[in-house]
């Protein structure tokens, strides 16, 4: 993408900005032992800060816009068309416990409809956007969605609760936004997940419909219990002819 429009711009530097506050805040969880304070209250913390750089950064440039996001739930503007949805931490458990897979999440919502989105992995700094009729793309190389139809040669991601897929190939990553920035990347083949609330997919779904790939019906006016399958195009009847319970 040799140019990036005004509205991803906004989101991208509100990401890298707040990014800056997760790596130091991660950093200190590493070296964190029992206090009075403890783990969990620490990255609720954290989770707050990173939210807090975000609508303010993002509030510069479209100040009539309303929010979504996990800390605050709903901030409604003047503009109420146009909604950014938040996730500060998609990833809490592992960050938590020092795993270093994790991302910042913001989606763009417009007449009930995603059309841009932007994930950020600060601690790989890699940088997955998309915007609707402009494409996908990591660190500014387009992507694209596997090209594999064999089953038995894709990998999948689930926590798998409640899903029977005993013949697909599956992982728990533990970050559904990084999920959905895999499978328009061509890393993971597909991604199913039940019990999931927007803010956890709402910058995937724009990704990987950009990078050509295929996501299920979703009721964006729906906060919780959403269930999620995204796919290319070539595995996506065959996935879900895999899934029972689902």
């Amino acid at each position: 993408m040799n140019n990036i429009s005004p509205i991803l711009n906004v989101m991208i530097k509100a990401v890298e900005k707040a990014s800056k506050v997760l790596i130091r805040d991660f950093g200190e969880l590493e070296n964190l032992q029992v206090t009075q304070k403890g783990p969990k209250d620490f990255v609720t913390s954290s989770d707050r800060k990173v939210e807090k750089i975000l609508i303010e950064e993002l509030q510069k440039s479209r100040k009539n816009f309303s929010f979504l996001s996990e800390e605050n739930g709903k901030i409604e503007n003047k503009d109420k068309n146009n909604i950014w949805i938040i996730d500060p931490i998609d990833g809490t458990n592992n960050f938590l416990h020092g795993i270093p897979h994790f991302s910042i999440s913001v989606g763009l919502k417009s007449d009930n409809e995603i059309i841009a989105g932007v994930i950020f992995d600060p601690i790989k700094n890699e940088l997955f956007f998309g915007e609707k009729s402009n494409g996908a793309y990591i660190n500014n190389h387009r992507i694209r969605v596997s090209k594999k139809n064999k089953l038995d040669e894709c990998l999948f991601s689930s926590n798998n609760k409640g899903i029977d897929s005993k013949n697909l190939s599956t992982r728990n990553l533990g970050s559904a936004a990084l999920d959905m920035a895999y499978v328009g990347a061509g890393r993971l083949d597909g991604y199913f997940q039940k019990d999931l609330n927007i803010w956890d997919i709402a910058a995937g779904i724009i990704i990987v419909k950009e990078a050509g790939g295929t996501v299920n019906d979703i009721n964006l006016s729906q906060i919780e219990n959403l269930k999620i399958s995204a796919s290319s195009n070539t595995i996506n009847e065959k996935m879900l002819a895999e899934l029972t319970n689902f």
